[in-house]
Parts: structure tokens; sequence; C-alpha cells
């Protein structure tokens, strides 16, 4: 029997037009294809409801137990939201950088990509933001940098530094460009980022204090305007950290870096 059509007055008559059936043994696996495609087309937008599982199920020609899977799938990929209730459905979420950190920590577990190549992306990335940061951070961010400053000196001094204060320093100077496209990108490398300060942290575990230093100078280079200062000391920074990785070649992303800096 051919898939029904849903009913003109269905309120998510149209995004359930945009679905077409399938046909195979994996079909939950190719719902859950096709409305990822329809998210990245932009077809479905964050706070769309998926049609009814009814519906879907009509429009697939598959199963409650199909479409459940692949809402499942969906959910755990962080597409769509799973909402109970009276008002309750399948909704398309709003894409969040910790997300796309989760996303990049499973690549880098899983696929080829090395420390090498995450390190090269940070120095572009982090470097490249510092005349950006000269220019744009304002006061609220110089406080809020100089506060995680502060914490790292208090937990050094006590013996109880964590990494977790380095991310947090990066993270931040990235939202100070108050650039979305720059936060999302640099917190995304969150959970790679501490991954490879713990690593540089077990071979060489006086870091924490060099780094603090590093960390005050680069602020006190954002703070003064000198965007050519607060890129090199950035440089050597990352640099730095890349080396106690034992990285193969930490001087391909500096010359990286250097090149942006320069462009």
């Amino acid at each position: 029997m051919p898939p029904r059509r849903a009913s003109a007055n269905s309120a998510d008559g149209q995004s359930g037009r945009l679905l077409s059936p399938v046909n195979d043994r994996r079909i939950s696996a190719l719902i859950v294809d096709q409305v990822r495609t329809l998210i990245h087309e932009g077809k479905l937008s964050p706070g769309d409801r998926l049609p009814p599982e009814r519906e879907m199920c009509e429009r697939f020609g598959v199963s409650r137990v199909t479409v459940r899977e692949a809402l499942r799938v969906l959910e755990a990929g962080g597409l769509v939201e799973i909402r109970v209730g009276a008002h309750g459905g399948a909704f398309v979420t709003q894409p969040t950088s910790d997300r796309v950190g989760a996303s990049i920590v499973d690549l880098l577990t899983l696929s080829s990509v090395t420390a090498t190549e995450v390190t090269e992306v940070r120095l572009v990335l982090e470097v490249g933001i510092i005349p950006n940061l000269c220019a744009h951070a304002d006061e609220a961010d110089i406080a809020a940098l100089t506060s995680i400053c502060d914490r790292q000196e208090a937990a050094l001094a006590s013996g109880e530094y964590d990494v977790s204060l380095s991310a947090e320093f990066h993270t931040r100077l990235a939202a100070a460009t108050h650039n979305t496209a720059f936060e999302m990108l640099v917190r995304s490398f969150h959970g790679p980022l501490l991954m490879s300060l713990r690593t540089a942290k077990s071979t060489a575990p006086e870091m924490g204090h060099r780094g603090l230093e590093e960390h005050r100078a680069i602020l006190a280079a954002i703070k003064s305007g000198d965007a050519e200062s607060g890129a090199r000391i950035m440089r050597e920074h990352l640099t730095r950290t890349a080396d106690r990785l034992c990285l193969d070649e930490p001087e391909q992303g500096a010359e990286v870096a250097d090149t942006v800096t320069r462009g």
C-alpha cells in the first residue's frame, strides 16, 4: 500500500511533505540520513517539530519501532530533542559547541587525525585571533580573564592546580573576540585541548607555572593593544605544549601560524 498523504490541516504538514518513503534493510539509518540532510540543507531549522510518529510511519512506510530507533539515533547525535507531554514530539535542536567538541573527540579517538594536526589548527586559530582580541576585548573580558589567571595562581600555590583552568583561559579568550564563529571553533576543541594538556602535564608537571606566566603576558599584550607581542607569546605558548607532547612537526605548525599573523 503506498504511503498515505498527511492531512492538509496537519500542524507538521510542511516538514512532513519533505520526507519520502525508503526501502532498505537498514531503514532506520536511511531515515536518520534523510532528516540529517534536511537539517544541513536548512529545510529543517532549530525549533522545527518533526511529524508525529504515526505520520512518519505512514510516510516512510515503516513500523513505529523503526521510527523510534531512528529518533533515538538522531537524539543521541544531538540533532533532535525528544519532548514528552501534550506538546511533545521530536524537535530539531540548536547546534552547540559542546556537541561539536564531543564529535571532535570521537574523531580523534576513532580516526587517523593526529595530535600534530590538532595542534596545527590551534596554532593557526588561536594565534590568528590575537589581533581581533586587541581590537574587541572589553573591560569585562579583561576582568574575567584576569580572574581565571588569579584562580590559576591560587591553585598552583595550594598544589591543587588542574589543567582545566588553562583550557578555561583559552576558551574565554575566544569569547573575548565577540565573534561567535571564533568562540564556537575554539570551544569545540575544549575536549581535545584538555586531553593534550593533561598529557603534557604528565611529562612536565611544572608546566602550570610557566603557562600562567604566559597567560598573564598574553593578557597584558591584549590590554595594551600589542598584537605582535601577543601573537608571538601565544605561538611560543602553544608550540611549547606541542613539544611536551613530543609531536613530530611543531615547527611546521609554528610556521603556518607565523604566516597567518604576518598576512
